[in-house]
């Protein structure tokens, strides 16, 4: 899929009106669904326990906070890039804060330009994050199945009283003979011995 057929879902966090107008005209809903605003970051708290979004952006300050410490905590999340949108004078500060968390920054007052290049900054990182949870999906599968090797060859050890490179052998000539994967003939040994 390309990145101009991909839809992100955002939690805008903002008490501005004006700004919130502004953005939503930003996110139009063929490249940003559903757009969430909420107005404060314990309305923001509870939206991100309802779900994921891709992007959470934040317009500091909130009324019952400045907004850091929930965007680090957004951009923590395995699938979520945060925007922290910080006055001018406190850009400075609010970097040396946020830069290690991976939260990005957008100097106000904002232009249209700068946001839609934030936008696509975050599109882009984003993206990155997905890739990285495909490798990390790959490798959670490769170990569960090692450890469903490794419990399949244990019972074989136990229960027919092979040893450990015969109950390894075993399980690689029965999925080479069968054509099934190392796990299915791990499966159907737990089965069997269970």
């Amino acid at each position: 899929m390309s990145l101009k057929e991909r839809i992100y879902s955002v939690l805008l966090v903002s008490a501005s009106a004006n700004l919130n107008h502004s953005m939503l005209e930003l996110l139009p809903s063929l490249k940003y669904d559903p757009v969430k605003t909420v107005g404060n970051v314990s309305a923001a708290k509870r939206a991100l326990a309802e779900r994921d979004f891709d992007f959470v952006i934040v317009n500091s300050p909130l009324p019952d906070e400045d907004g850091m410490r929930f965007s680090i905590d957004a951009g923590g999340k395995k699938s979520t890039v945060a925007l922290l949108m910080v006055p001018s004078e406190q850009y400075s500060e609010y970097f040396d804060r946020s830069a290690e968390f991976g939260v990005f920054l957008l100097s106000k007052p904002l232009s249209r330009m700068s946001v839609t290049l934030a936008l696509d900054w975050l599109a882009s990182a984003r993206e990155r994050l997905r890739q990285t949870e495909k490798k990390v999906l790959s490798v959670e599968e490769k170990m569960d199945e090692i450890r469903l090797v490794n419990r399949a060859k244990w019972l074989l050890i136990s229960e027919l009283k092979m040893t450990e490179p015969d109950a390894h052998r075993y399980i690689e000539k029965q999925a080479m003979d069968r054509c099934v994967p190392k796990r299915r003939v791990a499966e159907d040994i737990i089965k069997t011995y269970s």
